[in-house]
């Protein structure tokens, strides 16, 4: 950098050019400063606010120095000029003579320059100054650019989601299993759905999903819901305009997809649905429409999918031939929308084209660039905020980005999409329009669900870690119980029904003769278990073995603390939606540590599948 002037010839960084104002918030660039302190003699001296106690702006004047990057001062404009006389003292350090020994008045070495002396002319901007200033605007134009760039992107995003209040607000992201309930709707009005069907139609839930992930986040299952199953529809509270809630009735023995769209009922009725049906609590919902699956296809760059033979199907217009194709857009929807020239033509084996087109499509965004390039991230925000309707506990991008971000951990082998077990409805005769529940092989697949059981084979040191857990977990009930009458407990309601935690702890005090329990009320923020809770420390351990046997708990609702909790406290006890009444026991029964046979599944990671 410029090395004309004195003071400024070798050892310049420019990086000591920068210099903080403290006025405006910022670094500016001072190219007639010299070099930072700690250059020799013969280079020039620092400025004498750096030396001078009496500079203005020493530290004891009161006024503040320019601050570099470096960490190092620089005076404030104002200060005194290099040039000048500085004052005398006993800590007053000589300038340098100027270079090439010429002194006018024989001051040479003194340290003060004469008044007289010829001007020297102002050096024009070199090149690498140039260079420099044009680099440093341009790169706070680009930091500025951006923030407001972002701060656009994000509002954006936001004003394109869809909101439903469903009367549930969870937290976005919970320490516990998470379900989302994923539902594709067949509504036909809206941009980029029409002209499929039945025009202006309030639709159904066409497609149903529910995601389940395990506590640990060590794997998934994505459980499809046939829609042509036959089941009951619960009562349900919908939030109308203006706030004003209307209950709508529930209906018996009808298809699972009237639980959306039919007589004003909105998502939050499928979500009730689904909890009654599987026994699992669902955290939150996500709604897209036909042009999600155009739209987000076109964001990854296409989806890959195969097929085992031609096919030409007139209903959903897709003309693919046998072989591996890169789809999207109105390829990609008619792809999850055709049955009728796939296996039964039913919807089972639509089920099974959605499932490959849906493990495809993650495989898409984990492997390939879109969560890296910029264009590509936009270009999928964009389209999922546009394509979606969430409930109000991710009604928010930021929540969104947590809740994927949490969902994230689960690797790609271990999640696995299945169908709930059904069976030809007896009752349609030799028309076959319906299906019912397969319940010996439901059963065993819900529990697995909801013990958090993985239907593919996790790697052998989770494994092991889990076992060992297990075991350390068994062990807690082996041992030493508590007298009755020396069991403290606090009893909190999560179960969701109303007057639990009082039932419990009436019963604890009049039957099993523990007057030291008591109702604490509902869990903590309100919020609903799945399973029931035994919290206790080390030195509680005998008092809650007597509880947990009282209760019927299982080793997994004991949860043991690593600090010691004294004589006199309580332990928590957390009452869940296992949690039915007072005597029956709450454990479950142990799920099976591998599918049932015959269920159809499918391995996300699988990519060999070819629709036939």
């Amino acid at each position: 950098m410029d090395a004309q002037g004195r003071g400024r010839a070798g050892g310049t960084d420019p990086a000591d050019q920068w210099v903080f104002d403290p006025k405006t918030g910022s670094y500016e660039l001072r190219l007639d400063r010299p070099g930072g302190p700690g250059q020799d003699s013969g280079q020039g001296s620092p400025p004498a606010a750096l030396t001078d106690p009496s500079s203005p702006s020493s530290p004891s004047s009161g006024r503040s120095s320019f601050v570099s990057p470096r960490g190092t001062s620089r005076a404030p404009s104002g200060a005194p000029s290099i040039g000048k006389p500085r004052a005398s003292g006993p800590d007053a350090r000589p300038l340098p003579g100027q270079r090439g020994g010429g002194r006018r008045g024989g001051g040479g070495g003194s340290g003060v320059l004469p008044d007289r002396r010829r001007p020297r002319p102002k050096p024009g901007k070199s090149t690498k100054k140039k260079v420099l200033m044009w680099t440093g605007g341009t790169l706070a134009f680009v930091l500025v650019g951006g923030s407001l760039g972002a701060y656009l992107i994000y509002e954006h995003l936001n004003g394109n989601l869809s909101k439903v209040d469903v009367g549930i607000d969870n937290a976005p992201v919970t320490k516990g299993p998470v379900n989302i309930l994923l539902i594709g709707s067949d509504k036909r009005s809206g941009k980029g759905n029409e002209g499929y069907g039945d025009d202006g139609s309030v639709g159904h839930a066409d497609t149903t999903l529910l995601f389940h992930v395990a506590e640990d986040r060590s794997n998934a299952t994505a459980l499809s819901i046939p829609r042509d199953m036959v089941t009951d529809i619960p009562d349900c509270t919908t939030r109308q305009d203006g706030g004003k809630t209307k209950t709508i009735p529930g209906s018996k023995g009808v298809r699972f997809n009237e639980s959306l769209g039919q007589e004003d009922r909105d998502p939050g009725c499928t979500w009730r649905t689904v909890e009654n049906l599987t026994g699992l609590k669902v955290s939150h919902f996500m709604m897209a429409d036909f042009n999600a699956v155009k739209e987000l296809s076109k964001a990854v760059g296409g989806v890959e999918v195969c097929l085992g033979k031609d096919i030409d199907d007139p209903k959903s217009h897709l003309k693919l031939s046998k072989g591996r194709h890169e789809i999207e857009g109105e390829d990609a929807l008619a792809f999850v929308r055709t049955r009728h020239s796939v296996g039964f033509e039913s919807d089972l084996d639509r089920i099974k084209l959605q499932q490959q087109f849906l493990s495809s499509m993650i495989r898409k965004m984990k492997s390939g660039d879109t969560f890296t390039n910029p264009k590509k991230l936009y270009d999928l925000g964009d389209a999922a905020t546009k394509s979606l309707t969430v409930d109000t506990g991710i009604g928010s991008v930021k929540d969104l980005t947590r809740l994927a971000k949490d969902l994230s951990r689960v690797n790609l082998k271990n999640i696995t999409f299945a169908t709930l077990p059904v069976l030809d409805n007896p009752a349609d005769g030799r028309v076959k329009k319906t299906v019912v529940l397969d319940k010996p092989k439901a059963d065993p697949l819900l529990a697995m669900m909801r013990q958090d059981v993985s239907l593919t084979e996790v790697k052998a040191k989770e494994k092991k870690k889990r076992q060992e857990a297990d075991a350390k977990q068994e062990a807690l009930l082996k041992g030493p119980k508590a007298a009755p009458a020396a069991v403290r407990a606090r009893v909190l309601n999560g179960s969701g029904r109303m007057g639990a935690a009082q039932e419990a702890v009436t019963w604890l005090q009049n039957v099993k003769g523990m007057p030291r329990t008591s109702n604490g009320g509902n869990a903590v923020g309100g919020q609903k278990a799945d399973k029931t809770v035994l919290e206790f420390a080390p030195d509680q351990a005998d008092q809650a073995r007597r509880l947990a046997d009282a209760m019927g708990l299982s080793a997994d609702a004991l949860k043991e603390t690593r600090a010691e909790a004294g004589p006199m406290a309580e332990m928590t006890l957390t009452l869940g939606a296992d949690f039915s009444s007072p005597g029956t026991p709450v454990s479950a029964p142990a799920a099976p540590q591998k599918a049932p046979e015959g269920i159809q599944k499918v391995e996300a990671d699988d990519k060999n599948i070819c629709a036939k």
